[in-house]
């Protein structure tokens, strides 16, 4: 697998032909997407992360169509949980993005592994863990999160969250597996940054629901054991979203997944 380190020229135009023609203001999901809920008549959370970098200059249609799944909600049977994930690649070409992390490149890159990517890139868009596309593609997103939404998922539910002490602390209730693993994140609700360098200079760029940390919580759910996630260090005040989802580690797909907004 080749590495974008060393190629951000393709990282710009794949992004770049991709977001041509997504900047609108409002998501409008195709009328047979949105007339399709479940069988059940239930809303199925559905995850979606989104690679970002605000030295990208493809990204924020992207950004904005993530906020907009956000707030908008506009999938039939669909409870669109978002994590906004900013990778570094980007920050050698004039902007260091404030919220980037070594451990969103990282998790890009073994998401490209498992999708037989020859290079990762932004916007990258990946749902539920088993498809990935351009993030600012809006109708293939559509479609991507209403087949997630049409799938079955277990069950998985947050209890006694509080914070304090620095951190986080939780319990997780669900169906116990040995062949899952339980991913927490800690994201901020939402964040903006005044670009003064690079490919989006003189832009205010907004993000919601950026990870400031993420981490493996074990094998499985085991109903009743505290788990804690250390809180970041931040010069937000404003509240925070702790999602937690669980995966297939035969390939990586989401099988569960709940949030709860946290006030700060």
């Amino acid at each position: 697998m080749n590495v974008l380190l060393s190629n951000p020229e393709r990282v710009f135009w794949l992004g770049l032909m991709a977001a041509v023609g997504w900047a609108a203001q409002s998501f409008s999901a195709p009328a047979s997407l949105a007339s399709a809920p479940p069988e059940d008549g239930g809303k199925r959370p559905v995850l979606v992360e989104l690679f970002t970098s605000e030295g990208c200059s493809s990204c924020p249609p992207a950004d904005a169509l993530l906020a907009r799944l956000d707030s908008t909600q506009p999938i039939a049977g669909a409870q669109v949980i978002v994590l906004s994930e900013h990778v570094t690649y980007w920050n050698q070409l004039g902007w260091r993005d404030p919220f980037s992390s070594e451990a969103m490149t990282e998790r890009q890159r073994r998401y490209g592994e498992q999708f037989g990517l020859s290079d990762v890139y932004t916007p990258q868009a990946v749902v539920d863990g088993a498809a990935e596309l351009v993030g600012s593609d809006e109708h293939g997103l559509a479609k991507a999160i209403a087949r997630a939404a049409s799938a079955p998922k277990q069950q998985l539910t947050l209890a006694d969250v509080q914070s304090y002490g620095g951190a986080v602390h939780f319990l997780v209730r669900g169906a116990a597996s040995s062949n899952t693993l339980l991913m927490a994140a800690l994201a901020e609700d939402s964040v903006q940054s005044s670009v003064a360098r690079g490919e989006n200079e003189g832009r205010t760029l907004r993000h919601v629901a950026v990870v400031r940390a993420l981490q493996q919580m074990g094998k499985g759910v085991d109903d009743g054991r505290p788990l804690a996630l250390k809180l970041p260090q931040s010069n937000q005040t404003g509240p925070m979203r702790l999602i937690v989802f669980l995966t297939s580690r035969d390939n990586g797909h989401v099988l569960a997944v709940s949030e709860q907004a946290i006030a700060r």
